[in-house]
């Protein structure tokens, strides 16, 4: 477990694929869930203790069948899921995709009652300097297909949010000036620099969708713990 340190306790429980595992850092507090709950407790003065669950090459439904029924029952705050690019690399049936993502939030739901589910983005696929331009656009477009059906997913629950709006790195690149490479660390996997703007965008959109409020009020920025 990583925790920030503040004066209220809140707790936040990553799971997902590789990106949520980190791949491509060497550390989880410069991977997704670092920055996120760093951008948390810099929203207020909550001590954040934040673990992750992440598996490579995990679909949504083998993470489900595997990794949630061992993620101890503890009081969880707020549950960030970011899964998606290996349902897309296997093909996966979109209409199977949409009734696993319902499975997934009633086992979660099972287990940590009424906790807000924060879905992230999908993959920008259609980006990913490894593939050659066809795998993009066939992949690439199972990845936005899977997207709106877990928006049909996440209409169906209260409490229970996705981030549809694509992540465009062309509009990172025009920002920041940088070359496509610079987002990637193999070609695959995000860079420090994007899990970085990724989870700072994604903090900002659960913050804004009064997932956190009424839970954490508005503080100041908090300093960061090492890794227990």
């Amino acid at each position: 477990m990583v925790k920030i340190e503040g004066d209220q306790e809140f707790r936040v429980v990553f799971l997902g694929e590789s990106s949520i595992a980190g791949v491509g850092v060497n550390h989880h507090q410069e991977g997704f869930a670092g920055v996120f709950a760093k951008e948390l407790a810099e929203k207020t003065n909550a001590t954040v203790h934040w673990e992750v669950y992440a598996k490579s090459g995990y679909t949504l439904k083998k993470f489900r069948e595997s990794i949630v029924p061992v993620i101890p029952d503890n009081k969880v705050d707020l549950v960030v899921i970011g899964l998606g690019a290996n349902d897309a690399f296997t093909l996966n049936n979109p209409w199977s995709w949409q009734k696993e993502s319902e499975n997934l939030v009633t086992d979660l739901r099972s287990k940590f009652e009424d906790v807000p589910i924060v879905f992230a983005n999908m993959p920008p696929i259609k980006d990913f300097p490894a593939f050659p331009f066809l795998i993009k656009v066939f992949i690439g477009n199972l990845v936005d297909i899977l997207g709106n059906e877990l928006l049909t997913t996440a209409s169906k629950f209260n409490g229970v949010h996705y981030n549809d709006k694509k992540i465009r790195l062309k509009d990172w690149r025009t920002r920041m000036n940088l070359n496509a490479e610079d987002f990637f660390s193999d070609g695959l996997h995000p860079s420090k620099l994007t899990y970085g703007l990724w989870a700072s965008e994604l903090s900002t959109f659960a913050w804004e969708k009064a997932v956190l409020r009424g839970k954490l009020r508005d503080g100041g920025a908090v300093p960061v713990t090492q890794e227990k």
